[in-house]
């Protein structure tokens, strides 16, 4: 079974955390990935650094540019994630612009993310039309998972034909604004929750952006199967210090 799948039906509440590859140094990809699954992080959503980040706020934005100076590319990613597998059990995700994932090529990326055994991708400039007209195929053929974003502007029917068509999680965008950790969460978040709890989806849901400490953690695991924290994460990365035990201190204190 997909690892994906298997989190899903084995543990309930997931707290999924993102972080830019690469970043703070360039080596620090792997060494990052076995401390977060050593303090007990559930899924890891790792980040391919790009130039024009549309959807970032301002901190991933500075982790991805720091990540490019310090030399990531794809090629050094998957390099960095070759014998991974042998030191990681959880859940893994690429996620990116389709930008460089086309530079790259298509298939070629595909057929990394299997070799390396990374489970999934999110790419949220890529247009789920053409997903399912050019690229579907290739990425089932390989067995990797696209992951699609929702808002809560996203009509009901393409919920569904999203949750439809893909095999991993519905990745449930908590506002229709840049990542970045905010305090609280409003009326209208919450109605949104609600209201995509209702459809019965098929797929497993997580919520993110705004998602920073364990009070938003606990209040949107009880509208999804879980949260992605990402900004304040990589906040804390940046941060002088030992960065493992800084690691197994956050994901504690969300947990």
């Amino acid at each position: 079974m997909n690892r994906i799948k298997q989190l899903f039906q084995d543990k309930k509440d997931i707290l999924s955390i993102y972080y830019t590859a690469g970043y703070p140094q360039l080596g620090d990809t792997v060494p990052i990935l076995e401390s977060l699954e050593e303090a007990g992080a559930d899924l890891v959503e790792i980040g391919i650094p790009f130039s024009d980040p549309l959807a970032d706020g301002p901190t991933i934005q500075h982790s991805g540019q720091r990540a490019l100076e310090n030399g990531m590319s794809l090629q050094v990613l998957f390099k960095q994630l070759e014998d991974v597998r042998t030191k990681v059990k959880m859940p893994l995700v690429l996620m990116g612009y389709i930008n460089t994932v086309y530079k790259f090529g298509i298939e070629n990326f595909a057929k990394r993310c299997s070799e390396v055994g990374v489970d999934g991708v999110i790419l949220p400039d890529l247009p789920f039309q053409v997903y399912l007209d050019e690229y579907k195929e290739t990425f089932d053929r390989y067995g990797v998972s696209n992951v699609f974003l929702i808002t809560p502007q996203t009509p009901e029917e393409r919920i569904k034909l999203i949750d439809e068509k893909t095999n991993g999680f519905i990745y449930m965008v908590s506002s229709a604004s840049v990542t970045g950790a905010k305090k609280g969460l409003s009326d209208q978040q919450l109605a949104y929750f609600e209201r995509v709890s209702k459809l019965k989806l098929t797929n497993p849901a997580l919520i993110g952006f705004g998602i920073s400490d364990r009070a938003s953690y606990i209040e949107t695991c009880k509208y999804a199967d879980g949260a992605i924290i990402g900004s304040a994460f990589v906040k804390l990365l940046g941060e002088a210090g030992d960065m493992h035990a800084h690691i197994k201190s956050f994901i504690q204190g969300i947990k």
